[in-house]
């Protein structure tokens, strides 16, 4: 399905026409068995319609009595005679009615108008009728082809072409909700269908013409053939590729009047020789288009034709100004009762100015690398490198996952620690993983957030309710648009209006100015489901008034399914939301287990929410509200309105499908969305529908969508759930992992080049590099130095260039790179490639992040578990190395990878981790002093951590100088501020220190 003009494209050219140059249309040629059908037909005809009755009157005369009758017949014995006479007369009766059906046939196939009358209980005789009409006409009756009237108009057309249609100047037509123009007259497209036969008979004497940009295409409904009858269902499969289509033609053709002088009332009322109008992306044989300039002898009608062509040019404007408003006003107002009533637009782009400038060439490069990498380079899922949104949720709550294992890990170990380094992934996981940190969109999630929780506060400051969205767009350029369901007044600055009164815009340089507020997420329901145009299209399944159905195939609709389960269970905008999945991804629940909930079947969905509907209504009575969108901006917005979703991946059945229709019939008011996958397309209570095609487009022909859709296929889904459950903190602090890169520490391991991260950012060992690539080299190698395990070369670009890089920049700055590192003694570079085309370093390249790891991992696990000199030298080597957080002096606006990273987490821990050893080393020996050092030394790294602090209680009290104890309580408590003192904390303290209350009190 081509999509239709945008309401922002409108204004531009038109496209060109397919055919520039008119064709004739390819006629059917007669063949011989066509013929013999005929001639068989013919013979069929004769002897039913003269044989059947000649036989009865020769053979077996009048069957009827030649008097009126008695009451002896009735008494008279049933002979022979009497039987045949009974039966006569019911083939008598069978040939009338045969006859009329076979006059009925003739008269609709020769006028070519109208459906043929139906003979009362001639099913099968009318049926036999047709048949044998239609092969007799098939070769004898070429008239029955042509367009009914054509002939009344007095133009001598010469040839029997088959009759078809023609192409009248097309006016673009809005893309959701706006139709094209409409037929001024019945004449005007019989007209314009013998226009542009007539230029095709004169296409060889004439010459070729050049067709009017912007041509639309017209078809004619065709007579019957034997039991073949035209229906738009059928129109629409032949010259749209898709019958469900249908509704497009209907929608364009709706109360037009046709050459009999009827309307089209409904789509399944067609008649021979009715004119459609087309989409304008029809194709087949049976349509043709009209030069611009027509032959000399039809310049009468051509100007007719530019006559009914400006006509319908000003009905488009004058509609083009009502549809938009209209459009959204009666989608809101009229609810799931009407399908076609809620439209979505896509809006218009912001114009390019002066002072925009900057900002639109800084997203210039990014769209440029989109499409260099637009194919699988290196094997990475493109499913997830072109879903920002959905990555930037999935690697947020990886890197959460992460460090909540290292903080349970951290909380929970006893002996040593555990599970301080996550599981490297490998495979199809460290390609998902890749592709995350490719994709993944962080300050466009932030930007969005933001935005609409702004929007809500300045709303609920001027004290107006939130309108209802139908859906989000964000824009090539970082603009944010909502589309409303009805226009709600001029938005509170710096929001602005749209195209139209529906459209709320905010451009994204007024978005970065806003900042954070204490307010509930207003849209928690918005969804990504695919592109378009450069701009993504954010359904609010919340507020869909009724189910919202998606057809397509099995595998095809899985894909979208989790890629919507995925992207609500980890998004970045919502606060809290329930979203249940029935039927498929209970694989799906460690995304995000306390938003993701699995029911096997309908009748378990159908019990939980018809108790949550009646709760809710009950709920929304008592508080007074009216939806939830009002109740999100009051005093409750923090306890209530919470969004629930649910995905139904099979379609229901029967009385399910009713019961589920009707509880999604209110399910908008009261913040319950339906997503249902359906295989034959027809559901119940269904407001929107959409397709999914094998191709990867996601269809909803009465929404004019086509999008390039957001899927998350099976593997890659498979890939995701790895990640996430290697990472579970159940797993990691059961399972100890050993650094990914171990260093030789001893004097033969000295390396060749040495980078020290923890604390100002210095490399030994090699020469800065000249000029203004050097800041962007000491990253590159920095993002090396923390991944070991290799750097994907797109990992790697997107990391120093966010906005995007075109393929040979990337490629120069590793080739300088690996020029700067230089190659071993033996000529190996220290900058290589593995074998999945990631980027690794040589052993020879160190840093102090890579020492301190070993140092901790030796004192523990290694060299020190049987030697306690051993274990005491390698922690004090270890504490020495930190000299403050990781690359402390960082230039501002550089190093935003490290965001998706969870070494900021790592990091406090390790040192930690150090300084509790170290401390234990000192106390056995009862060197207090020296264990209090190693604890302010580790808490100058990780202030937060308070088993440092419980630690350091000890230790002070340890040496047996109370007030000392007293005045480090009081620092304690001072530090956690209104929070208080941590349970285990404040149990110690009443251990150490019963009187500590009042102490730090004295001393307060």
């Amino acid at each position: 399905m081509a999509r239709r003009t945008t309401s922002s494209s409108s204004t531009g050219s038109p496209p060109g026409p397919r055919n520039r140059t008119p064709q004739p249309l390819p006629r059917r040629r007669r063949t011989f068995g066509d013929f013999v059908k005929a001639f068989g037909a013919f013979l069929a005809l004769v002897v039913l319609l003269v044989g059947v009755p000649g036989a009865l009157a020769t053979q077996i005369g009048w069957p009827l009595p030649s008097g009126a009758p008695t009451l002896d017949w009735l008494q008279q014995p049933i002979t022979v005679s009497t039987f045949i006479n009974v039966l006569t007369v019911i083939v008598w009766f069978a040939w009338a009615q045969f006859t009329a059906c076979v006059l009925v046939e003739v008269k609709a196939a020769l006028s070519g108008v109208g459906m043929p009358n139906r003979v009362p209980g001639a099913g099968p005789s009318q049926l036999l009728a047709r048949q044998l009409v239609a092969a007799l006409l098939l070769v004898g009756a070429a008239a029955a082809s042509f367009t009914p009237g054509l002939s009344q108009f007095g133009q001598g057309m010469e040839g029997n072409q088959r009759g078809t249609v023609a192409a009248a100047q097309q006016t673009p037509g809005g893309l959701f909700g706006q139709q094209q123009e409409q037929a001024a007259s019945n004449a005007a497209a019989a007209i314009a269908e013998q226009a542009a036969n007539a230029a095709s008979h004169a296409d060889s004497g004439s010459g070729a013409s050049t067709a009017t940009e912007g041509d639309t295409k017209y078809y004619r409904i065709q007579p019957p053939e034997g039991r073949h009858h035209d229906s738009m269902w059928e129109v629409a499969e032949r010259h749209l590729g898709d019958g469900r289509r249908y509704k497009e033609i209907y929608e364009l053709n709706k109360d037009r009047t046709q050459p009999d002088g009827s309307k089209l009332s409904e789509a399944s009322l067609i008649r021979p020789g009715w004119i459609l109008e087309m989409p304008a992306d029809a194709r087949g044989g049976d349509l043709v288009e009209m030069p611009d300039e027509a032959p000399k002898a039809a310049e009468p009608t051509q100007r007719q034709i530019q006559e009914y062509a400006k006509t319908g040019a000003a009905d488009q404007q004058q509609g083009a100004q009502q549809g938009a408003q209209q459009g959204a006003q009666q989608g809101a107002q009229q609810g799931s009762g009407d399908r076609d009533t809620a439209h979505i637009h896509v809006p218009q782009q912001r114009p390019e100015s002066t002072d925009q400038g900057g900002s639109n060439q800084q997203h210039a490069p990014a769209a440029q690398a989109s499409s260099d990498d637009s194919g699988f380079s290196f094997g990475l899922p493109e499913a997830l490198v072109g879903a920002p949104l959905l990555a930037a949720g999935l690697l947020g709550a990886l890197g959460r996952r992460r460090r909540q294992a290292l903080w349970q890990s951290a909380l929970g170990a006893v002996g040593g620690r555990r599970g301080m380094e996550p599981p490297t992934p490998t495979g199809s996981a460290a390609d998902a993983q890749d592709a995350l940190l490719v994709g993944a969109d962080p300050e466009g999630v932030r930007l969005l957030d933001l935005s609409l929780r702004g929007l809500a506060a300045a709303l609920a400051a001027e004290s107006r309710p939130l309108p209802t969205v139908y859906a989000a767009w964000l824009s090539g350029n970082g603009d944010l648009h909502l589309q409303l369901a009805q226009p709600a007044g001029k938005p509170p600055a710096p929001w602005q209006l749209g195209q139209d009164q529906t459209f709320w815009m905010l451009a994204r340089t007024d978005a970065e100015r806003y900042e954070d507020v204490d307010t509930a997420a207003p849209y928690p329901g918005l969804v990504c489901l695919g592109t378009m145009d450069d701009s993504r299209l954010l359904l609010n399944l919340e507020s869909v008034p009724g189910i919202v159905s998606l057809s397509g195939t099995e595998r095809d609709r899985a894909g979208v399914f989790a890629s919507v389960a995925a992207e609500l269970a980890t998004n970045g905008w919502s606060d809290r939301m329930t979203i249940t999945l029935v039927g498929f991804g209970q694989d799906l629940t460690p995304l995000a287990p306390n938003r993701l909930r699995h029911l096997d079947d309908i009748e378990a969905l159908l019990e939980t929410m018809e108790a949550e509907t009646r709760q809710r209504r009950g709920a929304l009575g008592a508080a007074g509200q009216d939806s939830v969108l009002t109740g999100r901006t009051g005093p409750a917005q923090h306890t209530r309105w919470a969004p629930h979703l649910v995905l139904l991946a099979a379609e229901p059945q029967g009385e399910d499908a009713v019961r589920l229709a009707e509880l999604a019939a209110d399910a908008s008011r009261l913040g319950i969305g339906y997503l249902v996958g359906t295989e034959s397309g027809d559901l119940p209570g269904a407001a929107w529908e959409m397709e999914i095609t094998g191709e990867g487009k996601l269809l909803a022909p009465l929404l004019g969508l086509e999008l390039d859709a957001q899927t998350l296929p099976l593997a890659l889904q498979q890939a995701v759930v790895e990640l996430f459950v290697e990472a579970d903190p159940e797993r990691a602090s059961t399972n100890a992992a050993a650094p990914p890169f171990l260093v030789d520490i001893s004097e033969q391991g000295r390396p060749a080049v040495y980078a020290r991260l923890v604390g100002p950012y210095e490399i030994i060992g090699l020469d800065t590099p000249d000029g203004e690539r050097s800041p962007l080299m000491h990253e590159a190698l920095a993002l090396l130095l923390l991944h070991r395990e290799g750097v994907h070369p797109r990992v790697l670009s997107s990391a120093l260039w966010p906005r995007g890089v075109t393929d040979d920049v990337r490629d120069a700055l590793v080739e300088r790179l690996r020029s700067w590192l230089g190659s071993d003694p033996d000529g190996t570079p220290r900058l290589g490639t593995d074998e999945s085309g990631r980027l690794t370093l040589a052993k020879a390249v160190v840093s102090d992040l890579d020492v301190l790891r070993s140092l901790y991992h030796e004192a523990t696990q290694g060299q020190g578990v049987n030697s306690r000199a051993v274990r005491g030298r390698l922690l004090t080597d270890a504490l020495v190395l930190v000299r403050g957080p990781l690359l402390a002096d960082r230039p501002q606006g550089r190093y935003g990878w490290l965001t998706h990273e969870i070494i900021d987490a790592q990091l406090p821990l390790l040192v930690a981790d150090i300084g509790l050893a170290l401390a234990e080393f000192h106390l056995e020996k009862g060197r207090a002093e020296k264990a209090i050092e190693a604890l302010n030394a580790s808490l100058n790294s990780a202030p937060s951590d308070e088993r440092l602090w419980n630690e350091l209680l000890r230790a002070t009290h340890a040496t047996g100088d109370s007030d000392r104890l007293k005045r480090l309580a009081a620092d304690l408590v001072s530090r956690s501020g209104a929070r208080g003192v941590p349970p285990r904390t404040e149990a110690l303290l009443d251990e150490l220190l019963p009187t500590w209350r009042s102490g730090v009190a004295a001393v307060g």
